[in-house]
């Protein structure tokens, strides 16, 4: 049978059209909107499931998680991988203590200093790519070499995530910014730290809040930010937290430079939300989806 001319010029303009539209062609490079479950934790405390499927209505398709102690929100791995595939999410990465703080003289388990074998491989187990040194308590920042004695641990732990095919990643906040005579801390962690072992995720929100320019600090550090946290700065004198797209921070010029960072994830993140912490991540999702990916 042959085929007629306008049914052959029919059929390649259908052809065409699946070529723009598929994955190869895509416009847009970072298909998925993260979010960290820290925003949701108190749902996430009383109904993991529910918070779970409400993340995933909104339009999510990855999170970053919260390990410890020993467990993902009182789950094993493979019960939380398997109440995550239920509602269609993925988590590449989650984040972690150090582990200097004790409680009771006893340090908590499942942290860089404490346990940390057993938390890469639970991680191993549920498929992480990504493990993050969320946070330093008030007592874990201390002087300039007590950041070179972290940025070793760092390498330690860095060198047990790699054996199991895992990165791992420093989370920061402003304090790193606080200068130590004509140094800051930040930088000290940076060069003390193998820059292969040791990544680095990115928050926009408390880079700013220190009066930083996260454009110049990627710019500086080339391909050593493959995870960012996206939370907006509100245009009061407090400079609180507020959704993406809210406030301040020219997120559309950031990812400009999102090659140069080396960014693979990003997550939505706010710490404090005015009201029901679901109606904050879907506005930060709305605009994000909209101008940003």
């Amino acid at each position: 049978m042959v085929t007629s001319r306008r049914s052959f010029l029919k059929s390649a303009g259908y052809a065409s059209a699946g070529l723009l539209i598929a994955p190869g062609f895509a416009k847009k490079k970072y298909r998925d909107i993260g979010v960290q479950l820290y925003t949701v934790r108190d749902a996430m405390a009383k109904d993991p499931a529910g918070t779970l499927a409400k993340v995933a209505q909104i339009g999510y398709t990855t999170v970053e998680g919260n390990y410890g102690p020993d467990t993902f929100y009182g789950m094993d791995p493979k019960t939380f991988a398997a109440l995550l595939k239920t509602n269609g999410l993925a988590i590449p990465s989650a984040h972690y203590r150090l582990g200097e703080d004790k409680t009771n003289g006893q340090a908590p388990k499942g942290t860089i200093l404490n346990g940390w074998n057993k938390a890469v491989d639970d991680a191993a187990a549920i498929g992480l790519k990504y493990m993050v040194c969320a946070w330093l308590s008030p007592t874990e920042r201390g002087s300039l070499d007590h950041y070179k004695t972290l940025a070793g641990e760092l390498n330690t732990a860095g060198e047990a995530c790699k054996k199991a095919g895992i990165q791992l990643c420093y989370h920061n906040h402003d304090f790193e910014f606080e200068k130590q005579g004509d140094v800051y801390p930040y930088d000290v962690l940076l060069d003390n730290s193998d820059k292969d072992l040791v990544k680095l995720e990115m928050d926009m929100y408390w880079v700013t809040k220190a009066g930083q320019d996260p454009v110049a600090i990627i710019n500086k550090h080339p391909g050593r930010y493959p995870l960012w946290h996206l939370k907006d700065m509100d245009n009061t004198p407090k400079h609180f937290f507020t959704e993406v797209g809210n406030g301040t921070i020219d997120f559309k010029n950031i990812f400009k430079h999102a090659n140069t960072a080396g960014l693979k994830y990003f997550f939505v993140e706010e710490d404090i939300c005015p009201g029901s912490p679901f109606d904050s991540i879907k506005m930060s999702y709305n605009y994000i989806k909209s101008n940003l990916v």
